[in-house]
C-alpha cells in the first residue's frame, strides 16, 4: 500500500509491536526557505524503533538540506516540530543535543581523522568529554576491541585509519556512530538512531554485503537507521520503509513489502522512465578506433581489445579483478607495464610513453571515478571546472576574455540541466550529480574522439543518470568512441554496445546481443572460466 504525501505508517510484521511503539525519531512539518525559494515544504515521516526507514530523491530534493536540519546545521522556517523518543527538541537543534537524545550521523566523507589510530578515531567522544585528568589507554583499547570484536571486525585498533580499506573505514564509522548512541542510551534507556547518508558509492559488492549486515545488527539492538542512498536496489534490500522527498516536497512513502523498482522511480522523478531503450549496434559494423595490444598495468595482464568508432564498451568485472585500470592506463594517469595503442589505421604507438597532457592532445578524455579528489576542484567555480583542459582558447592578445567563459558555461549549464546554473558557484555547492553534470560537460564540450570513463553515475540519482546516459548515447551516435569503466551491470546493460568482462587481470568474457543484460553481465562476473569467451547467447556460468 502505497502512503499518500504526508502520511506515515508502519508494518507490524516486520517489527512485532510498532504499532504500539513510541516513534524514535518523529518529523512534523518541516519546511526550509533560502532566499526566496523553498527547499522543503511541510514534510513529515516518523521512524520506528528496530527499523531502517529509507530516504530517497533527486540530487536537490531535499534531503540534505533535512539531514542538515535535524543535525543543527540549519534552522528551519517557524511551524514545524520535532520529537525524539517522545521528546520535544528544540528547533534549530542545538549543539550537543543530537548526541545527548542518541542520534548520530554518518556522512558520505565518513568523518575520521586519517593521521590518526582506529582506537582514536573509535573513542575520540569518549576522549575528548570524559573530563578526565589522564587517558587510561589500556582500558581505551579494551573498549575500542570490545566494540570491533562486537560487530565482527578485525580490525587492529593501532592501525592508521589512512591504511585502512574503503570497506573497514566506512564500517568503523558505522561502529563509532553505533558507540555513540549506546552511550546516550545508557543514560536515557531509549534507542538510538544512525543516520547513514550515502554510504555505499565507493563499497564493492562485498563491502555493501558487510556494511548491511552491520545496519541489521544495528536494529536486532533495538536502535533505528535512516538510510539515504540513490541505489534503488540497495533500499529496496535492506530498509523497511521508504520515504520519497521531490523538489522539497514528500511525493510519497511505501512499505517495502509493496515497493517495486518502477513505483520508487516514478515517486522520484514524477513520472515514468523507460529502462534498456538503447538500440544497440552490431559491433562488427563499427570500425575499430583504438586498438590497445598487449596493454598491462599492477593489476591487469597484457590484454588485447579494441572500441570502435561512435561504440559505447563497457569493462567490468569483480573488485581488483583490472577493468577498474584500463581507463587511466589508456589515458597515461596511470605508468603501464607494457602496451601499445593504433589509433585507426596509423602506426601503434607505446602506451608506456603516453602522457596526459599528450593523451589531450591526441583527442583522448577521462572522467576520473573519484570526482572530488582526482577531477573537479571543489574551491574553484564551475565555470573554471569547466574549462581547465583548455583554458587557452579564451586568451586574446595576452588577455583572458572571462565573459566569454562565463556565457559558455552558462550556456552548458542549460545544456546539461546543471542546478543551480550560475557558473560563479563553487562546485564544492553543487550536489554530487549535478557536480557530475559539470564534469561531464567539461570533456564533451571538447568533442573528445575517445572518451574514457570510470563510474560515471557514482552516487548519482535515477534521473540524472538518464540525462548522463543520453548525452553519452548521444555523442556515440555522433561518433565519439567511448570506453566506461563500471561496477554496475545495470548500467552496462542500458548503454553499451558491447561489453568485456574481466577475471584475474584478464578478459574473460565479451557480451554481445541477447547476453547483454543485466544478469547475463552478472552472471559472467561470477563464472570461473580464465579464457576468453565471445558469446551473443545468455551466459551460463562456466564449471
Amino acid at each position: 500500500m502505497a502512503l499518500q504525501s504526508g502520511q506515515t505508517g508502519h508494518d507490524p510484521a516486520i517489527n512485532p509491536g510498532a504499532s504500539q511503539a513510541l516513534p524514535v525519531l518523529s518529523v512534523k512539518n518541516i519546511s526550509k526557505s533560502f532566499g526566496g525559494a523553498k527547499a522543503l515544504r511541510n514534510v513529515s515521516f516518523d521512524v520506528m524503533p528496530g527499523e531502517v526507514h529509507g530516504l530517497l530523491g533527486k540530487n536537490g530534493s531535499g534531503k540534505s538540506t533535512l539531514v542538515k536540519i535535524l543535525a543543527g546545521f540549519h534552522a528551519p522556517d517557524d511551524g514545524g516540530s520535532l520529537f525524539f523518543n517522545g521528546e520535544k527538541v528544540s528547533l534549530p537543534v542545538r549543539a550537543g543535543d543530537a548526541r545527548r537524545l542518541g542520534m548520530a550521523f554518518v556522512h558520505q566523507n565518513l568523518g575520521l581523522v586519517p593521521s590518526l589510530t582506529v582506537l582514536e578515531n573509535l573513542r575520540v567522544v569518549q576522549l575528548t568529554h570524559g573530563g578526565r585528568a589522564f587517558i587510561n589507554w589500556v582500558e581505551e583499547e579494551k573498549a575500542a576491541r570490545h566494540a570491533l570484536e562486537r560487530f565482527g571486525l578485525d580490525i587492529d585498533p593501532h592501525e592508521r585509519v589512512d591504511r585502512l580499506s574503503p570497506v573497514q573505514r566506512a564500517l568503523l564509522a558505522i561502529v563509532r556512530a553505533f558507540e555513540d548512541i549506546e552511550a546516550a542510551r545508557a543514560v536515557t534507556g531509549k534507542p538510538g538512531l544512525v543516520l547513514l547518508d550515502e554510504p555505499t558509492p565507493f563499497l564493492p559488492a562485498s563491502g555493501v554485503a558487510q556494511l548491511f549486515e552491520l545496519v541489521r545488527s544495528i536494529t536486532k539492538a533495538g536502535c533505528s537507521v535512516i538510510f539515504i542512498s540513490h541505489d534503488i536496489d540497495e533500499v529496496m534490500d535492506i530498509t523497511d520503509r521508504i520515504t520519497v522527498l521531490r523538489d522539497g516536497i514528500q511525493s510519497g512513502e511505501l512499505d517495502r513489502k509493496d515497493a517495486t523498482h518502477e513505483k520508487i522511480v516514478e515517486m522520484i522523478v514524477g513520472q515514468s522512465i523507460s529502462r534498456g531503450g538503447h538500440a544497440k549496434r552490431d559491433p562488427e559494423s563499427l570500425k575499430p578506433f583504438a586498438t590497445f595490444r598487449n596493454l598491462a598495468g599492477r593489476m591487469l595482464q597484457p590484454s588485447d581489445f579494441h572500441v570502435g568508432k561512435g561504440e559505447i564498451l563497457g569493462l567490468t568485472g569483480l573488485i581488483g579483478s583490472g577493468y577498474e585500470e584500463v581507463p587511466y592506463l589508456a589515458f597515461g594517469a596511470k605508468p603501464a607495464a607494457s602496451g601499445t595503442i593504433a589509433i585507426g589505421q596509423n602506426e601503434p604507438f607505446e602506451q608506456v610513453t603516453l602522457s596526459p597532457k599528450a593523451a589531450i592532445e591526441k583527442g583522448f578524455a577521462l572522467l576520473p571515478g573519484d570526482r572530488q579528489g582526482a577531477s573537479g576542484v571543489d574551491s574553484l567555480p564551475i565555470v573554471d571546472n569547466m574549462f581547465l583542459p583548455d583554458v587557452g582558447r579564451f586568451f586574446r592578445g595576452g588577455f583572458l576574455r572571462n565573459r566569454a567563459m562565463i556565457d559558455e558555461a552558462h550556456v552548458l549549464g542549460t545544456q546539461f540541466e546543471v542546478r543551480p546554473n550560475d557558473p560563479y558557484l563553487k562546485l564544492s555547492a553543487l550536489s554530487g550529480g549535478n557536480a557530475q553534470k559539470v564534469l561531464i560537460a567539461r570533456w564533451m564540450n571538447r568533442s573528445p574522439a575517445l572518451l574514457l570513463l570510470d563510474e560515471p553515475t557514482q552516487g548519482v540519482d535515477v534521473g540524472t543518470r538518464q540525462q548522463i546516459f543520453a548525452a553519452l548515447r548521444k555523442a556515440a551516435a555522433e561518433g565519439m568512441s567511448i570506453i566506461c569503466a563500471s561496477s554496475e551491470a545495470e548500467q552496462l546493460a542500458d548503454i553499451c554496445d558491447r561489453v568485456l568482462v574481466f577475471a584475474k587481470g584478464r578478459i574473460c568474457h565479451e557480451l554481445t546481443g541477447d547476453s547483454l543484460t543485466k544478469e547475463g553481465i552478472s552472471e559472467a562476473c561470477y563464472a570461473t572460466a580464465p579464457t576468453y569467451h565471445t558469446t551473443n547467447r545468455p551466459m551460463r556460468a562456466a564449471q
